[in-house]
């Protein structure tokens, strides 16, 4: 990729301490008195990005992004704080979007992506926000860097074109003709279709502020690093002497690809160009993530999952040694994921761990002993460590990300930042429960219930089942897009089980439901919904069920199992006939490992699979339903809520069909949010108020 002449730009903050007072929106007069919390006043909320901490440890950078309803889009700024609080200062004006700030090895430079330019580039300031400069000029701009801690060189990635798929290229004298051209898979991923663009990463040299001619270390292969769909830069890393870089790969292409996860960690040698793949020969053939160097680089731990084609298994801490060539697992007499890793000295590792529907930092030495550091309701993520202090962002059913100081001696948590004050101070939020349940088969199941604000316990109020994605994700913590707190502030009850398969309650707790989405998990739903609706301030008679995603698979499921228990569903991108959603879906592992294969498969697991595929029950279908798709959603394709809005007109059943053009698998554009949460409540008020 050619490196044009500069152009100069302004990126500067206005002059003395900038806050964010002039775009953070305010809340109005009425909402205020209404004590209520609202869709607008949600996306009012100032939402923290990455954070880290200044190498002495004495100064937190962070992100924030506010959105403008009317404009439909936000904007980030980066801003320091002292990391034992005080006043937040903005560094980067409103009028660009400011991202992904790092620090530089001394600390005496932040550097950042700034779109000032008219695409996204390297800009970098002074740690007090002055001496702007842009660094880079890349044709097509950059999606994410690391600078080597010398400073010398970075890598950055960006979109490169490796081989032709469509018409025009394939046939040059068709110029004019749209057509895509595959001889194998995948011919979609999560929101867009192959067309021969991959995710690259590339290395170059800084001199004088500059980044120079990028080398692309991928150069020609089809394949992307960091992985699609997500491209987290978070899996790629500079060793501390910059010398050499470890990135994450699948390389893999076709059908391999499609129905396989397994991913490798690579070493590439600056000086000379030489790439080792370091799990060669460990049969490691899952999902290996996100390699973190030790202090004197000689050891990379990452993240590994053993089994291939299973995308939710069991991450484990490996830490790989160059001295020997080894490979040792760190957790492995610890039954819980680990990720967030961050090296606390040469002999210990840090880490997040989804534990009971909460996520706490944890602690393990090069011996696999775990230690758990933290405990209480929350959910930690992004460990930031110097000089002994440790940083992390802290948010729960009831709080939207906020950063907090964490003591690794006895895990207690101090806030530094308050973002969202002002609003939090102004609305009432419901109480949560948290329940312990008896399931069907005997076992105890941990069941968030949230009530609505101002509850009275001699009243009878409207419950929502709420059914989880993933379906192996954990259940509770903040959203944006599913948030409990909202629902409750509408005058619902909310249900939230830890059904089976989701993370943070063991291996089996979450592999039970590979193969079995008809069976026990569904049971839990209806378990948990069953005890709330017994009640005395739950109207059995006003139930609801929702849910995205596979939630969406369990609401169309359910609406033909229920035995006339609700009285509304809603199901958003879910899975409805798992025939179609097998020949239409991307990621073939995930439907191979989940159904136990495919559709003419003779095994028992996948004749069970299909045969209670929820097209299947359309005929006890009676109960009115909401049905929301994204049109560029191909992880679970649009046509699968089609399938499932078709079938219940056709059968008489009241239905509605939100089908939004411009969005996926999740709705993120603030004005379609807002669609989203008129209809969705518009729905449960029409038929359970």
């Amino acid at each position: 990729m050619a490196i044009s002449a500069f152009a100069l730009f302004s990126c500067d903050a206005p002059k003395g301490v900038a806050t964010d007072a002039d775009i953070a929106p305010a809340m109005t007069e009425a909402e205020i008195e209404a004590a209520q919390f609202t869709p607008e006043v949600m996306w009012k909320m100032g939402r923290i990005g990455s954070h880290s901490l200044s190498p002495d440890g004495t100064t937190l950078l962070y992100t924030i992004t506010y959105y403008n309803m009317e404009e439909n889009k936000g904007t980030t700024a980066v801003f320091v704080q002292s990391a034992e609080g005080g006043e937040r200062v903005r560094l980067t004006e409103n009028s660009c979007n400011s991202s992904s700030p790092a620090w530089s090895a001394d600390g005496a430079t932040i550097y950042y992506l700034c779109d000032a330019s008219g695409s996204t580039q390297l800009w970098s300031m002074a740690a007090d926000g002055t001496a702007k400069q842009q660094m880079s000029d890349i044709e097509g701009g950059i999606e994410s860097f690391g600078v080597a801690p010398s400073g010398e060189r970075i890598f950055y990635t960006a979109q490169t074109h490796v081989k032709p798929f469509c018409s025009g290229e394939l046939h040059a004298d068709m110029p004019k003709s749209q057509a895509k051209i595959y001889d194998d898979l995948m011919v979609r991923h999560w929101n867009y279709w192959e067309k021969g663009d991959y995710s690259h990463i590339f290395v170059a040299d800084i001199t004088d502020g500059k980044v120079g001619e990028g080398k692309d270390i991928l150069e020609g292969e089809p394949w992307d690093a960091p992985m699609a769909p997500y491209f987290d830069s978070a899996e790629i890393a500079w060793s501390n002497s910059g010398k050499s870089l470890a990135y994450t790969c699948k390389k893999l292409a076709g059908k391999e690809y499609a129905v396989s996860t397994n991913s490798d960690i690579y070493v590439y040698d600056v000086a000379s160009g030489v790439t080792t793949n370091i799990c060669d020969g460990h049969n490691l053939v899952g999902y290996d993530k996100y390699p973190v160097w030790s202090a004197d680089d000689s050891r990379i731990a990452f993240t590994s999952m053993r089994r291939d084609g299973n995308e939710s298994d069991k991450s484990r801490l490996m830490v790989y040694s160059f001295a020997d060539g080894s490979i040792v697992d760190l957790t492995r007499n610890f039954d819980y994921n680990a990720d967030n890793i961050v090296w606390d000295s040469e002999n210990s590792v840090l880490f997040v761990s989804p534990i009971e529907a909460t996520h706490q930092v944890c602690r393990a030495d090069l011996e696999g002993n775990v230690e758990v550091i933290t405990s209480g309701d929350h959910d930690l993520s992004g460990i930031s460590l110097a000089e002994g202090r440790c940083v992390v962002s802290k948010q729960s059913i009831s709080q939207a990300a906020e950063l907090n100081l964490v003591s690794l001696a006895d895990g207690a948590l101090t806030p530094v930042t308050d973002v969202n004050a002002a609003i939090y101070a102004s609305v009432k939020m419901g109480e949560v429960q948290k329940l312990w349940i008896p399931t069907t088969d005997g076992k105890k199941m941990l069941v968030w219930v949230i009530l609505p604000p101002n509850f009275d316990a001699t009243q009878k109020y409207p419950a929502l089942l709420y059914c989880q994605g993933g379906p192996q994700s954990v259940v509770g913590g903040w959203s944006y897009r599913w948030n409990f707190q909202l629902m409750a502030s509408q005058g619902y009850i909310v249900v939230a089980p830890n059904r089976r398969g989701v993370p943070s309650f063991g291996s089996e707790w979450l592999d039970q439901i590979s193969g079995d989405y008809s069976g026990q998990n569904i049971k839990d739903l209806l378990a948990a919904i069953d005890y709330v609706a017994a009640e005395p301030w739950a109207d059995e008679e006003r139930l609801g069920c929702v849910g995205a995603s596979y939630g969406g698979y369990s609401s169309f499921f359910i609406a033909g199992n229920h035995d006339g228990r609700f009285k509304a569903f809603i199901a958003h991108c879910g899975i409805f006939n798992f025939e179609s959603m097998y020949g239409s879906t991307e990621e073939l592992f995930f439907v191979n490992n989940d159904y136990g294969g495919t559709y003419w498969s003779k095994d028992a697991t996948a004749r069970r699979s299909y045969a209670n595929s929820p097209h299947k029950f359309v005929d006890k279908w009676d109960t009115p339903m909401l049905i929301i798709t994204g049109e560029k959603d191909y992880r679970v394709p649009y046509a699968q809520s089609l399938e499932a809005f078709t079938a219940a007109r056709m059968k008489g059943v009241p239905a509605r069909l939100v089908s939004f053009e411009n969005e996926a698998h999740q709705v993120f554009k603030p004005q379609n949010s807002m669609v989203w949460n008129r209809e969705f409540f518009g729905w449960l008020d029409k038929y359970l108020k």
